[in-house]
């Protein structure tokens, strides 16, 4: 069974590429311990099973590795097309 995380905060990072916009992403272990994990990482994961998702207005919105033209990796939701509004618009991980 795939291990399931939701991402409640982002760290944010000057850049162009949607790629480059993010550089962490966080959230909430069961047993209430902060983790957060390097965009980089998130992909390993996800490329390896795991699953990351986004609550949005009550809402499971799933994220999903994707390739950039400039050929990078990285993660948004499913949701959001070319623009990842739904994981930008979470507050900042401390």
């Amino acid at each position: 069974m795939a291990i399931k995380g939701q991402i409640d905060c982002i760290r944010k990072r000057d850049g162009d590429g949607p790629w480059d916009r993010i550089s962490h992403v966080g959230g909430v272990h069961p047993d209430g311990t902060r983790w957060k994990l390097t965009q980089e990482r998130a992909v390993h994961l996800m490329e390896e099973g795991w699953g990351f998702y986004v609550a949005v207005s009550g809402q499971a919105a799933w994220c999903e590795v994707v390739i950039s033209q400039q050929r990078c990796k990285y993660i948004r939701t499913a949701a959001d097309g070319d623009l990842p509004n739904n994981l930008l618009n979470l507050p900042e991980c401390s």
